[in-house]
């Protein structure tokens, strides 16, 4: 099993550099990564806590319930439930969740399309997998829901289907990405804010709306 004090540490470093990004402003996102498969255990952020004052004191450890096993007297991420089920169904080594302007703005303007597709930017190669500029991303988009078990369930189902994402996007609430650990997870939110961003304000300077 990894060491907790240390994924406790890198967590903390990790969320401070996405509020300076401004992806996680005051008390949105939360990440989290996992410790162990047999049982499963994760670090994760708890609820209701300024990311950019997030101290590795903080993180908590959750068995595959949901449950705070470490003896610490704070509540895991509301959305605790999405995080296990990636990390489950994806065999995701560590989902970030961030709440970034253009992955709110966006999820919003193609929430009607059923997700955003990207396609024709050489950053696509920071993903896992991806080899050339020509790859399309896409991104499905499910709407946000405040009963999390439920949402962790659509999200599943979505992510089930054809074609295989790197991320999906909750309508109005932001991105979800995931990796096979910290690192690439970390990796794929600079990659997907990036292009994002670059959709986004490209569109803004030719003046399209949809």
């Amino acid at each position: 099993m990894e060491t907790f004090a240390a994924t406790a540490r890198e967590l903390a470093e990790l969320s401070h550099n996405f509020y300076a990004r401004g992806w996680v402003l005051g008390t949105s996102g939360n990440f989290s990564a996992v410790l162990s498969r047999e049982p499963l255990r994760l670090a994760i952020t708890p609820s209701g806590v300024d990311k950019g004052a997030l101290t590795a004191d903080e993180i908590l450890l959750i068995d595959e319930r949901g449950e705070v096993v470490s003896n610490h007297p704070a509540k895991p991420s509301d959305e605790t439930p999405l995080h296990l089920m990636i990390a489950t169904n994806r065999s995701a080594g560590a989902v970030l969740h961030t709440h970034s302007v253009w992955s709110t703005s966006l999820s919003n303007l193609h929430a009607g399309d059923g997700g955003l597709a990207i396609e024709g930017y050489e950053m696509s190669k920071g993903l896992a997998g991806v080899r050339t500029h020509q790859h399309q991303e896409w991104l499905p988009i499910v709407d946000n829901s405040q009963d999390m078990n439920a949402l962790a369930e659509e999200v599943s189902a979505t992510l089930n289907r054809p074609p295989t994402a790197h991320g999906v996007l909750l309508r109005g609430h932001g991105l979800y990405t995931w990796g096979k650990d910290l690192r690439e997870a970390k990796r794929h939110v600079e990659i997907l804010e990036f292009l994002m961003e670059a959709v986004g304000r490209t569109r803004m300077m030719n003046g399209v709306g949809g």
